[in-house]
């Protein structure tokens, strides 16, 4: 029988999964459309009679990007398409059908995608192996590319704060609060959420144990291949440079106004931003559509809050590919580690030094069967996540037990934030007189 809750915002359906119940296409926000488009999220309204949530929700607005690599790895199988529209702002929940009277510990997910692709429902997230470890998983859609990350004077004018830009990593903040406010109706504790991500996932993750406006909300945190200190993916945009890109995007629009500009549609604004987009590849800035240092949401850049001791004070577990991104095929036949390796590494000694809590660090060497791409950028999705099956890679039963020990690893650090446990090999926290790297090969 399919379970109903009663949370704050009224009463919601889930449809019955292998052990949990899977909450769909929960709206946590209103839909950020029409005058809502670059304004911060707003609270969702009520529900009015029971909240059916049996289909994911439309992901962000986006391009069909990632070339045929990742669409082969991660996108062709169409049961898992969703369509993509600006009203984006949902969640998922997959709750364990017995919680035995206890309050579960929670994992909220935030998806990689360089802050220009993806979503909460892709086919290598699910959250029923997370189900049968006790553990709740939370996965989110939040704004990205130009709708989540415009900055401009317009926008800036009309802001109480005087801010823009950011408006996706507010939404992950709104998701988040949904969660707190909301997730004891689903048997989590509210009190022992636990925050991950992978590639831009890990950096928004980064950037929400770095901002005052998350409270108390994070107990702990994992970064995949996108947390780091010195160096790593992360880098300072100051607003008024993400401004300049902004300036640039509507100028290419031929918006004269505000209002102008929030009624063109998905199609017109396509060309302006691919345009912009080749401009800042081209000077060699990469992307700009990312966090910018605005003062509201970051008060000071990734590192210098580091420094400053302004990071949230909780366990960390984080780690990186042996054939990631900012690594080359030579650099890893040569013995070479990557910048994301270094920023690991550097991250777990500097907290240590700034908190004296520890962090496990790890290291993703499996060379995935199939191909010749190796242990590559995002990799260990297939693995953390339980679903190798529905890969198109000829998995073999030692990929299953590597998948199992990970899974095990992760959800005892959800639960305790220590990854350790009964019959698992024993994975040493990251200091600088012992720097343990967990490595995961089968």
């Amino acid at each position: 029988m399919d379970r109903i809750v009663t949370t704050k915002k009224g009463k919601i359906r889930g449809v019955s999964g292998v052990g949990c119940t899977i909450f769909k296409g929960i709206p946590y926000a209103k839909p950020p459309v029409g005058e809502l488009r670059w304004r911060a999220p707003e609270e969702a309204e009520d529900f009015e009679g029971i909240y059916e949530a049996d289909h994911f929700g439309a992901k962000a607005q986006q391009d069909e990007g990632g070339g045929d690599f990742y669409k082969k790895e991660f996108y062709e199988n169409e049961e898992y398409s969703v369509p993509g529209s600006e009203d984006c702002l949902y969640l998922n929940i997959w709750a364990p059908k017995e919680c035995g009277g206890k309050k579960l510990p929670v994992a909220f997910w935030i998806h990689g995608g360089a802050f220009m692709g993806g979503f909460g429902s892709e086919m290598e997230f699910d959250g029923e192996a997370y189900a049968e470890r006790g553990v709740i998983l939370v996965t989110v859609n939040y704004r990205l590319n130009v709708y989540g990350f415009l900055a401009h004077p317009w926008l800036c004018a009309e802001n109480r704060a005087g801010v823009s830009g950011n408006y996706g990593t507010l939404d992950q903040i709104a998701a988040l609060r949904w969660v707190y406010e909301n997730i004891e109706a689903f048997g989590g504790d509210r009190h022992n959420i636990t925050v991950f991500g992978q590639s831009a996932g890990a950096m928004s993750v980064q950037t929400l144990v770095s901002s005052e406006l998350t409270g108390n909300m994070i107990a702990k945190a994992i970064m995949q291949s996108g947390g780091s200190y010195g160096q790593g993916l992360h880098r300072d945009v100051p607003m008024s440079e993400a401004m300049e890109y902004g300036r640039r995007f509507v100028e290419l629009t031929g918006a004269k106004d505000i209002t102008e500009l929030r009624a063109m549609s998905a199609d017109v604004l396509r060309e302006p931003l691919g345009t912009v987009l080749g401009e800042s590849f081209a000077s060699g800035k990469g992307l700009f559509l990312i966090p910018n240092l605005d003062g509201h949401v970051l008060k000071q850049g990734y590192y210098e809050t580091i420094d400053r001791k302004k990071i949230k004070d909780i366990p960390y577990l984080l780690g990186s590919n042996k054939n990631d991104i900012m690594v080359s095929k030579e650099d890893v036949e040569a013995g070479k580690t990557s910048m994301l390796y270094e920023g690991c590494l550097a991250f777990a000694h500097k907290m240590e030094e700034v908190s004296g809590k520890p962090s496990y660090v790890y290291y993703f060497t499996r060379q995935l069967p199939g191909d010749d791409e190796g242990a590559f950028h995002s990799a260990e999705l297939w693995y953390m996540f339980g679903t190798l099956e529905r890969c198109w890679r000829p998995m073999t039963e030692a990929d299953r037990e590597l998948s199992g020990r990970m899974l095990d690893y992760w959800t005892h650090f959800m639960k305790s934030g220590d990854p350790n446990g009964a019959g698992l090999p024993e994975w040493r926290p990251c200091r600088k007189e012992d720097s343990f790297v967990m490595e995961f090969d089968v």
